[in-house]
């Protein structure tokens, strides 16, 4: 399993409409032949906020899309239900957790400023 992409920055107005919720995401790619079942795996941001798998089984070499917003989830794209943006466009980390709690990849971008 790998971090593939991140769309941090939702292109177009940044007004926290679902739409523009939802313009900003995280893919995640299987990148073995087999099928992975993400129950329990966490995909995080720099500052902690957490979005939980639940139910879902991703095919080998197959993608799916975290989106921020609202949405129904479907076998390619799942929703984190938030009413606020996660990732900092500048500069943030994702961190892609097994069931177990390992860390499996981690993606960042920019530099954090203390």
């Amino acid at each position: 399993m790998e971090i593939s992409r991140v769309q941090a920055h939702s292109p177009g107005r940044e007004d926290r409409s679902n739409r523009s919720l939802n313009a900003e995401w995280v893919e995640i790619r299987n990148i073995t032949r087999n099928p992975i079942n993400l129950r329990g795996w966490t995909l995080r941001d720099g500052d902690g906020n957490r979005y939980r798998f639940d139910h879902v089984r991703l095919g080998g070499r197959d993608t799916i899309r975290i989106h921020t917003g609202n949405g129904r989830d479907t076998r390619t794209d799942l929703f984190q239900d938030r009413r606020d943006y996660v990732w900092d466009n500048r500069a943030d980390t994702a961190t892609l957790r097994d069931d177990r709690g390992r860390t499996v990849d981690t993606e960042s971008w920019g530099r954090r400023h203390p």
